[in-house]
């Protein structure tokens, strides 16, 4: 793909109009989200985290990777003994 160069936004070719939102495309959307969501639900605490060397990084990394997995499994199997009581 080219890329073009413009001198002023004043040159620049206009984008295309996106069509209307609907109720059932935004449904849609949320519905997708939620999905995704469900599916891979990150758990990240927020900020910035400082480590002295790469050890400690990979360690803390590691430590997270687990914890995840963990909770994965966990949310696993507390949905399979609920439904196992159910047939």
């Amino acid at each position: 793909m080219a890329v073009r160069k413009y001198r002023s936004v004043a040159d620049m070719p206009a984008t295309p109009a996106l069509p209307p939102l609907t109720i059932e495309a935004l449904r849609s959307a949320c519905e997708l989200m939620q999905l995704a969501l469900g599916l891979f639900p990150a758990r990240r605490l927020p900020g910035v985290r400082k480590f002295r060397t790469m050890e400690d990084a990979n360690h803390y990394q590691e430590a997270w990777q687990q914890e995840q997995i963990r909770l994965r499994r966990d949310r696993r199997n507390v949905g399979s003994s609920s439904q196992k009581g159910t047939l």
